[in-house]
């Protein structure tokens, strides 16, 4: 018998994990970190709800850390097993651990000051550096479109979702009592307008169908509409002598909006002559995408011309902030500039000293790129409810223009989900909404109820047989 259990992304946008049995073998789709309010991180430094140490393999949909950031800790509770993914997750992987080690550190130390003073028990960091060190060891590749054995009965392939570099569909296939089951989860499905990436592949045949549903509840608006809006933030900006603030997540979104600012420039429409991205890593980040142009899907001859130059070849005044004084630096900037920094829902990181030196000037302006999950302080400023934020300890009044530019998005939206299911065959596979809101899912249940197709909205904790 093979049973699959809900235990992440599951009535929520982060967390993703599921646990796959068959046989003797307990296999995990993902461990991502749950992210937004402080009581969903909470869930993050509790026990998992299995053995650590029984788990035999870990299937990678990619390297964002909603999926990928709970492995170092599932090595520390006891996992010796290995890290199924693609090639170009590979280095991706490495760079965002390292970055979430680092970041726990630094926080938790911080927050053991303020609890030493006021005599409460210390904390722990989440995972070390060592931590992350021995689950990278454990990492396995796999190219794109390769059937691969996992265990007897029991074989994986990758294909592309077109979401970040080395995003993927996971294909598995289970031998169970004579019979094949397939069992396709879609991981992040890209957004079609993806400027660098190709379209996620089509695949036609499962039994089961894990499908994301982030933004099960809405189509973005069209590409021209947005990128409309992105000149004339620009201009505004330009114009009145504030600055244009970006929250970018390191992989994916920023090298996305480095395309289309080089793209705008040369078409007189970007007048800043300063752009800064303030993340170290996703200058990193930026630098693996450099190495694996070949699985991009651009024939923009501009862009082909000067990608060995690399993106700073590219975008005409784009400057590389790596140091924490180059940082500071910039937070000295009062108007002109373009600062992309991250984190990309604004939960920490840099963007949050931009923010703070921004955010209540009235010639400024936010552009929000990308989901922001409930609970979070980018989320905060997209609703717009309130009129006064708190960022790094400071009451911080809210006075720039925010400017959300869906279409920017890496996700599918609507459409394109209910598009990319609906290639799969008759009889339809079984299929569960996950890795979104309520609102979201139910919208999108909706939506496939109409063309008779039941998706079943799963609980935490539920457990299916395949």
């Amino acid at each position: 018998m093979t049973s699959l259990t809900f235990l992440g992304a599951t009535g929520q946008v982060t967390g993703s994990c599921y646990l796959l049995e068959t046989g003797s073998k307990r296999i995990l789709l993902d461990c991502g970190l749950f992210q937004g309010s402080k009581e969903t991180e909470k869930q993050n430094a509790a026990a998992f709800p299995f053995d650590p140490a029984g788990i035999d393999a870990v299937v990678l949909s990619h390297s964002h850390l909603d999926h990928c950031g709970r492995l170092p800790k599932l090595l520390k509770d006891g996992f010796k097993g290995a890290v199924f993914l693609t090639e170009a997750s590979f280095p991706l992987l490495e760079l965002m651990l390292m970055d979430a080690a680092h970041l726990q550190l630094r926080d938790t130390e911080w927050e053991n000051k303020r609890r030493e003073r006021a005599g409460k028990s210390l904390l722990e960091p989440l995972y070390s550096v060592a931590d992350v060190e021995a689950l990278l060891t454990l990492r396995k590749p796999v190219a794109y479109g390769v059937e691969t054995p996992l265990f007897p009965g029991l074989s994986v392939s990758f294909h592309e979702a077109g979401h970040i570099l080395g995003s993927s569909i996971v294909r598995l296939r289970i031998q169970d009592n004579d019979k094949t089951k397939t069992l396709v989860f879609s991981g992040d499905l890209g957004n079609a307008h993806s400027p660098l990436l190709r379209d996620p592949s089509v695949l036609t045949e499962a039994d089961v169908l894990l499908l994301e549903s982030t933004y099960g509840d809405r189509d973005h608006k069209p590409l021209e509409n947005t990128l409309q809006e992105l000149r004339e933030a620009l201009t505004e900006a330009a114009n009145t002598g504030g600055n244009v603030i970006i929250p970018a997540f390191a992989v994916g979104r920023t090298q996305d909006l480095i395309y289309w600012l080089g793209k705008l420039q040369r078409q007189g429409g970007v007048p800043q002559q300063q752009i800064y991205l303030d993340s170290p890593m996703a200058i990193s980040a930026s630098n693996i995408y450099a190495e694996n142009v070949h699985l991009f899907n651009i024939d923009d001859p501009e862009f082909t011309k000067v990608a060995p130059g690399g993106w700073q070849a590219w975008l005409t005044g784009l400057i590389y902030s790596k140091t924490a004084e180059e940082s500071m630096a910039v937070n000295r900037i009062t108007g002109g500039a373009i600062i992309i920094a991250g984190s990309g829902m604004c939960t920490g990181g840099r963007i949050r000293h931009h923010l703070k030196y921004n955010l209540w000037r009235h010639n400024a302006h936010i552009i929000i790129a990308g989901f922001q999950a409930e609970g979070t302080l980018g989320r905060a400023i997209v609703d717009g409810k309130k009129s006064r934020l708190k960022i790094l300890g400071a009451e911080v009044n809210v006075a720039a223009k925010v400017h959300t530019l869906g279409a920017l998005s890496a996700h599918a939206d609507q459409s394109q989900l209910l598009q990319w299911a609906h290639h799969f065959k008759a009889p339809n596979p079984r299929l569960y909404l996950v890795h979104g809101e309520k609102a979201a899912t139910l919208s999108l249940q909706t939506c496939f109820k109409r063309t008779g197709w039941e998706a079943h909205i799963p609980c935490v904790g539920e457990k299916i047989i395949i």
